[in-house]
């Protein structure tokens, strides 16, 4: 049987304009990333926002009265205090922070807020402030390293130490005993 020689009509381009489609459908579907809605933490590659700590707001800060509210007022309106006075508990701190997960798994804080309350000698509220970032000291971190004794064996010293404790056959033999004699043997 012979193959028919006439030449077929098959194009190997597609249709006119099909570029022009593919090219469109890239730039809306790169176009609607960039497009988002302004809802805070609703972007397609951004972290949500982690409320952490004990927020106080500005209506319930205001019911406390310097001169007047008490320990019992303050603890019953904010709740227990995130951290109290290192050396006494005349201060009252209420602390909370936004956080937001950054790249490489660290936390990033946002946003933090520190509300100090200051108590008198009986107990009576003296003063309630605000602490910003104004307020904050830089705590400068010690990095000496205190040696203790006995740890500063080299590498050959801690891989070869324990050969010989044992004595000779290393275990127990007949003249060679380890550990408490067995209740066995007479």
């Amino acid at each position: 049987m012979e193959r028919q020689r006439h030449p077929v009509n098959v194009s190997r381009r597609p249709a006119r304009g099909f570029g022009a489609t593919i090219g469109l459908a890239a730039l809306l579907a790169t176009g609607g990333c960039a497009w988002m809605p302004s809802v805070p933490g609703a972007g397609l590659f951004e972290s949500p926002r982690t409320i952490r700590g004990h927020q106080v707001d500005d209506v319930t800060l205001a019911q406390i009265t310097p001169g007047v509210s008490s320990r019992a007022d303050v603890e019953s309106l904010l709740g227990s205090p995130s951290v109290t006075g290192t050396f006494d508990d005349s201060a009252w701190y209420y602390i909370s922070g936004v956080t937001r997960q950054r790249p490489g798994q660290t936390l990033a804080l946002e946003d933090q807020r520190v509300v100090a309350v200051l108590f008198d000698g009986r107990g009576t509220v003296r003063e309630v402030k605000r602490l910003g970032e104004s307020d904050a000291r830089d705590v400068r971190v010690v990095s000496r390293v205190t040696p203790s004794p006995g740890n500063d064996r080299t590498l050959l010293q801690q891989l070869f130490g324990n050969l010989g404790r044992l004595g000779p056959g290393l275990g127990a033999g007949a003249n060679n005993t380890v550990g408490a004699p067995s209740p066995t043997a007479r």
